[in-house]
């Protein structure tokens, strides 16, 4: 299981954040509790599911991408695995061994183009994630949705799914959390309502959960 994250005060990570955006200072435990789910996720092999629309479609695709492959942290493969590639691949798995990096496994729910556009015609758009999260969503997952005014349908739709399902759900949103506040069990609603400003907290809050999540598991 986890280990609870260190106190933010004695967190390099976490005292930067705050350095750089000290309107962020409401939600700090918030972001170090999120911090703690997702290395218990991953430590008991789960994912991470990502949803979100529009420019939030967009940070669900880069925090996709700073999980699946090295952030900031070199993520060598184990001994055992590099051996394995080379003894079915020769030189050319030998290549791959060291070439290839640990994943954190996270899924963009917005990525699935031709699932989504499916999903859309025959369902409704509005079930968009919330019938992926059928499909891929375990007890030991997570999602994280992302949504700045937290009312949009789609959003709403699959923290209830995800809820049923027993999953966590980390939500991010602007100030008033929106609808999606009710459902979900670490709600980090960064103080804006302006959909840009919201947009602009988001990254870096999301940026730190990568940096507190990576440094857990491979930092020296």
């Amino acid at each position: 299981m986890v280990n609870n994250p260190k106190p933010m005060n004695t967190d390099p990570v976490t005292e930067g954040l705050l350095q750089r955006h000290p309107g962020l200072s409401a939600v700090m435990n918030s972001i170090s509790r999120a911090a703690g789910m997702m290395i218990s996720c991953y430590s008991s092999g789960g994912k991470i599911l990502l949803c979100g629309n529009g420019g939030s479609s967009s940070d669900a695709e880069h925090v996709t991408g700073e999980l699946m492959k090295t952030f900031e942290l070199p993520r060598p493969l184990d001994d055992s695995l590099k051996q394995r590639l080379e003894e079915i691949g020769g030189a050319h798995g030998k290549m791959l061994g060291s070439k290839l990096e640990h994943a954190l496994p996270a899924i963009c729910l917005s990525s699935q183009t031709a699932l989504t556009s499916a999903i859309a015609n025959d369902i409704g758009n509005d079930m968009v994630y919330a019938q992926q999260i059928i499909g891929y969503g375990n007890e030991n997952d997570i999602l994280i949705a992302i949504s700045t005014s937290g009312n949009s349908p789609n959003v709403v739709n699959a923290c209830i799914t995800a809820k049923a399902l027993n999953m966590t759900v980390i939500g991010l949103t602007g100030e008033s959390g929106g609808k999606i506040r009710r459902f979900c069990d670490i709600l980090l609603n960064v103080p804006e309502s302006n959909t840009a400003l919201v947009q602009e907290l988001h990254l870096p809050v999301l940026h730190t959960l990568c940096r507190l999540v990576e440094n857990h598991f491979y930092g020296k």
